[in-house]
């Protein structure tokens, strides 16, 4: 993959340049695992590093300064902007505990968020190669986040993150949780954008936790073969009907 530097000064560049080199390591490494782990053959042609103004506002108007497009890896890497960001998710509730976590939040964290731009890329996943996912995205994004916090945090970050994530779907399911998890980016609703895309994400990455950690007893492999089968037998019923969470959230 090339690494490319996308800001507009010198002096912006050697701000982030220390975090960008950690980041480029830890990101062979992460690549070493998927190869050896799960199926990933075909990388992306590169990550752009950048600002979350410039991967906001020129390269896409995505309001999450992380993203894949024509086989680039687009990414800020710049943490205090991502906590910013993250608190605004929580601005119309005091939620004190959530605030405090986006607050203080890791690199490790941020890296993460990058790791599962990369995961994306893996075999492992049947539309991997299609731009509409008609009736899996929610699988493939929860397993994304799944893979990368699993295999990038500390067990106490990775119970923490999940719990965080349980208290924003309760939070805010009133609001924005009546869509099945099959709608997946797809419904139209009202209020918060970020919230609205980041809701999807949340669900679909608590779905595929349960899924791992509680239906297939921490065995992810049965549960991508199982996924797997389900594709190969013809998508008979709709991939929440097949592992029976289509009621998960209710």
């Amino acid at each position: 993959m090339k690494q490319i530097y996308a800001f507009e000064t010198k002096e912006e560049y050697g701000k982030y340049r220390d975090v960008i080199e950690r980041f480029s390591g830890k990101l062979e490494e992460y690549q070493h695992i998927l190869e050896d782990k799960y199926s990933l053959t075909n990388l992306p042609k590169g990550v752009v590093w950048t600002s979350e103004d410039i991967a906001t506002t020129v390269f896409s108007d995505l309001p999450v300064p992380a993203y894949t497009n024509r086989d680039v890896i687009y990414v800020s890497p710049d943490l205090p902007a991502w906590r910013k960001l993250l608190i605004n998710q929580i601005e119309e509730h005091n939620i004190p505990e959530i605030k405090s976590f986006y607050e203080n939040c890791s690199e490790d964290y941020l890296f993460t968020i990058l790791a599962h731009q990369l995961t994306r890329y893996s075999n492992v996943f049947v539309d991997k190669d299609k731009v509409e996912k008609v009736d899996n995205s929610w699988f493939e994004e929860g397993m994304c986040e799944y893979l990368s916090r699993k295999l990038v945090l500390s067990e106490e970050e990775f119970k923490e993150i999940t719990t965080i994530e349980l208290e924003l779907v309760e939070v805010y399911k009133e609001q924005y949780g009546t869509h099945s998890l099959e709608e997946f980016g797809r419904g139209a609703y009202q209020g918060n954008d970020l919230i609205n895309k980041m809701f999807d994400y949340w669900r679909s990455y608590l779905a595929v936790e349960f899924l791992v950690e509680v239906r297939a007893n921490n065995d992810v492999d049965w549960i991508l073969n199982e996924y797997q089968d389900w594709d190969r037998e013809g998508r008979v019923l709709p991939l929440t009907e097949h592992f029976e969470m289509e009621n998960f959230f209710n």
